[in-house]
């Protein structure tokens, strides 16, 4: 069984809003499956999530396992915040795993935007940071000219991280660095970044899709288009 071993803390009302400091927070705990379940006893909650989090100046409130999605989505939208504890629960099939993440996916909507980006190549739209990038630092000048002048990758995608949500999250902003944008002529959105610290890289195009797939006629596979799926698989495996 693999179980979670620490406990998780998730904001989810307004996670991605400048708000002011909420003195009256509200903060649900995720119950565990029991290991050996009883007639009507399949689940808890330890008092001590309870305490820790009511001496923190929070009122808490119990979310069950095996529950509605209506429920859960009723319980979503009227906390600020949820505790996964750590325990012997699976979070590979259990209660406690389908509710966290049924909740973790919807706060993840939280941060994206719709796009009108399910089909088109773009150029890249570098930022400043790019060019002191880790991943693009091993490209071409002349592949990093085509990148911002030629639709060389492919966007296939309804959800972004808007510029406006990347500006006004703090947590986004102080871990990511943009590196490049792009457009559906209507929202800015992030189409490169890379962590401040961490070899953690997000690309919202697909490199792997240049020289490989051709189901779609929108795919680009121009000479450079190629080289920039080369040298994106390049980084990441060096």
């Amino acid at each position: 069984m693999t179980s979670l071993s620490f406990c998780v803390f998730l904001l989810c009302l307004p996670f991605y809003s400048s708000a002011s400091t909420n003195d009256r927070p509200i903060i649900g705990v995720l119950a565990q499956d029991l290991r050996t379940p009883r007639e009507n006893y399949t689940s808890y909650i330890a008092a001590s999530y309870v305490k820790f989090l009511e001496a923190a100046g929070a009122r808490v409130v119990p979310v069950m396992i095996n529950k509605t999605a209506e429920e859960y989505k009723t319980l979503f939208n009227s906390i600020n915040g949820i505790l996964y504890p750590g325990g012997s629960a699976s979070i590979v099939s259990s209660g406690y795993q389908r509710a966290a993440k049924i909740f973790y996916e919807w706060l993840l909507r939280l941060l994206l935007t719709r796009t009108n980006t399910t089909a088109v190549a773009l150029p890249l739209d570098f930022t400043d940071e790019a060019k002191g990038s880790r991943i693009f630092k091993g490209f071409p000048a002349e592949l990093m000219e085509d990148l911002a002048s030629e639709p060389l990758t492919d966007n296939s995608h309804k959800w972004s991280v808007s510029m406006l949500t990347y500006n006004t999250t703090e947590e986004l902003k102080n871990f990511y660095k943009v590196l490049s944008t792009n457009t559906d002529g209507d929202t800015e959105f992030v189409s490169t970044m890379e962590a401040y610290d961490y070899p953690i890289y997000g690309t919202q195009w697909h490199p792997e899709k240049n020289a490989f797939e051709w189901k779609k006629p929108h795919y680009p596979h121009s000479p450079s288009a190629i080289k920039t799926t080369f040298y994106t698989g390049r980084f990441f495996c060096q």
